[in-house]
């Protein structure tokens, strides 16, 4: 029988790369979005699609048991509002930023991995961002993914011993739909601060998802993989 992953956010951008790989794998891919209408893997008989909106907490148990046991989580999905500065946030944007980035995620490590502990077998990750490293001028993109992060470490350390491995990526700026919101100032400062002067390509971001989620060992566990071309070297 075929493993099952599941993918947030797969539609398109770095999560719909992921999705191929994972298809190439030989996986039962179960994608998670908002929108398929342009989404190129309709038609695969390994895919399945699940439109649900992953701001509202509420719709989440109906999701979760639609999807059933999977035996790879990749939270992918996540949602930015640069256009909003720390001292004039609307209320309701920055709770639909809050559960996307943050409290869905650790509402759907909670839930699958419920049946990766009875197989002594799972594998999550988490896509953070440079944002929770460094600051962010959307800072309550930043405080999410900060916590992304943190929550990646505490629920490594919950999990591992049931055979679950829990990771995470924090990538700096990838050429996605994420940067239609950013004006072209800061797309200049974000390609100068990495030394081939560019975004990342989805597809150098899925790669790594791709490991954690498949032939990583299991000692590594808890970490987060740094995907920023120098910009933030540590």
């Amino acid at each position: 029988m075929k493993k099952r992953v599941l993918v947030t956010g797969g539609t398109k951008g770095i999560g719909l790369e992921v999705a191929k790989m994972m298809l190439d794998l030989d996986y039962q891919v179960i994608v998670a979005g908002r929108n398929f209408s342009n989404f190129p893997l309709k038609d695969n008989t390994d895919v399945e699609m699940i439109e649900v909106d992953l701001s509202n907490l509420e719709a989440l148990p109906t999701f979760i048991s639609k999807v059933g046991d999977i035996d790879v989580l990749i939270n992918n999905a996540g949602y930015m509002q640069p256009k909003y500065k720390y001292d004039n946030y609307p209320e309701e944007e920055k709770e639909k930023l809050m559960n996307v980035d943050l409290h869905t995620p650790v509402e759907l490590m909670n839930a699958f991995s419920v049946s990766m502990k009875k197989k002594k077998y799972g594998r999550i990750v988490n896509t953070a961002s440079i944002a929770g490293q460094i600051g962010h001028p959307d800072v309550w993109y930043g405080i999410a993914k900060a916590g992304l992060i943190n929550a990646t470490k505490s629920y490594a350390k919950c999990l591992g011993a049931d055979g679950i491995v829990v990771n995470c990526v924090a990538p700096s700026a990838a050429e996605t739909d994420m940067q239609k919101d950013n004006d072209e100032a800061r797309k200049k400062a974000f390609k100068a601060a990495v030394v081939t002067n560019r975004f990342a390509e989805p597809e150098e971001i899925a790669k790594p998802i791709v490991w954690l989620a498949t032939e990583c060992p299991e000692y590594i566990n808890g970490i987060t993989i740094d995907i920023n071309n120098t910009s933030y070297a540590r």
